[in-house]
């Protein structure tokens, strides 16, 4: 009797649909495809990173990390893979998170985050129509607490914070500072993203951490520990 042929894993295509296990079951047999999303059960992958994508990734990856490197349970990642439901697999350029034994929202899947992290941010270049459309949509529908997108050809940075009604857009300050409503301290000055003034950058988020707000949440987060 004949053997019967192995059946492989079908490729991971864009628009393929898909649910959230499938998805990354297909992807895991592809071990040099480094970024892939699943948004409302639809496969989309990667396109070539640009320069303006790659220097405010990496500007704002720093700011996000010097905040979490002096703010207890607080984590900061790059383009993590997040499991948030059935058909939700998205892979966002940046997140900052409490983490759950500090009182945070998220947590894990085997390898990978789950539910929703407190803030994410997105470089819209490629990715402008995705990240301003259904990714919004989906942060918002899975309880993300803030949510910045950063569009470096426009110039514009716009900041959602969630409320009872869903998000609302977060206003910068008169000096163009945007002010994180769920993490105090946490202070972007705008311009001088845009002039990828990391100095400049690293200075007014100093001033945010020394303001009694940022004190006040770090004691809350380690009273909070378990």
């Amino acid at each position: 009797m004949p053997l019967a042929a192995p059946v492989s894993t079908p490729p991971l295509l864009e628009g393929d649909s898909l649910t959230s296990d499938e998805f990354l079951r297909r992807w895991a047999e592809i071990p040099s495809l480094k970024h892939a999303e699943l948004i409302d059960g639809i496969v989309y992958m990667p396109s070539p990173i640009s320069r303006d994508h790659g220097d405010f990734q990496l500007y704002l990856g720093n700011w996000l990390g010097f905040y979490a490197m002096v703010t207890p349970g607080c984590r900061c990642s790059m383009e993590a893979t997040w499991v948030m439901g059935e058909r939700q697999v998205p892979q966002p350029d940046l997140t900052l998170r409490i983490l759950p034994e500090y009182g945070g929202q998220s947590g894990m899947a085997g390898e990978y985050a789950s539910g929703s992290p407190e803030l994410i941010v997105e470089v819209a270049v490629s990715s402008y129509s995705r990240d301003f459309g259904a990714k919004k949509r989906l942060y918002e529908r899975m309880g993300v607490r803030e949510y910045f997108i950063a569009a470096p050809r426009d110039q514009k940075l716009v900041s959602f914070s969630l409320t009872s009604t869903g998000f609302q857009p977060l206003d910068a300050d008169d000096n163009g500072v945007i002010q994180s409503a769920y993490f105090p301290g946490l202070w972007l000055d705008t311009e001088s993203l845009w002039d990828l003034d990391l100095q400049r950058m690293n200075a007014v988020l100093q001033r945010g951490l020394a303001t009694p707000e940022h004190a006040a949440f770090i004691e809350k987060l380690v009273l909070k520990k378990h």
